[in-house]
């Protein structure tokens, strides 16, 4: 299957906006009004230059059908990468999640190790979204547990999400099934 990762630019304002409906935010609080989605364009275009992660479009061909990033956060005083992702729904049930995923976690594993470089990357997926979750358990993501999340940060809203981790030190290789493609 041709997926491949490439960075946020210009061009995939369109594609935020067409990932910005109440069907495919239903588990992120829903969407976002015009500024605040072209303030989080922005903040995704300057993502790279912070040195803390990166928002990619994800490609089907030529085609953007989604997104996935990692950045750096603190999460009960450590430092870790997050990730999170989104597929069009005509894109979905195809195995494309699952191979940007592979693909994203390769890229984190291959950054620079620093003294206070995270040690793992997390996902954050609320607890009903069943193929965000289903997703993690494919990646080779372990299930830490429920907890209580902020998102979009600094917004109140609380998600009830799953934690989920991967170990970066090596010690845990993902098991990343083989994406599947069903046409």
């Amino acid at each position: 299957m041709d997926v491949r990762l490439e960075p946020w630019s210009e061009s995939a304002l369109d594609l935020l906006r067409r990932i910005n409906t109440p069907q495919m935010r239903r588990h992120v609080g829903g969407p976002e009004p015009e500024d605040r989605l072209l303030a989080r364009h922005r903040r995704y275009l300057a993502l790279p230059a912070t040195g803390r992660g990166c928002m990619f479009a994800v490609l089907r061909g030529d085609e953007m059908v989604g997104s996935i990033a990692y950045h750096q956060r603190d999460w009960h005083g450590e430092q870790i990468y997050e990730t999170g992702w989104n597929v069009l729904p005509p894109h979905q049930g195809r195995g494309i999640a699952s191979a940007a995923g592979a693909a994203l976690i390769t890229v984190v594993r291959g950054l620079p190790r620093h003294g206070d470089a995270p040690r793992s990357l997390h996902a954050f997926p609320a607890v009903e979204n069943v193929p965000s979750n289903a997703l993690c358990r494919r990646l080779g993501f372990t299930l830490v547990g429920p907890c209580d999340f902020a998102y979009p940060p600094g917004s109140g809203f609380l998600l009830r999400s799953n934690d989920w981790r991967i170990d970066l030190t090596g010690h845990d290789r993902p098991a990343v099934a083989p994406p599947r493609d069903h046409r």
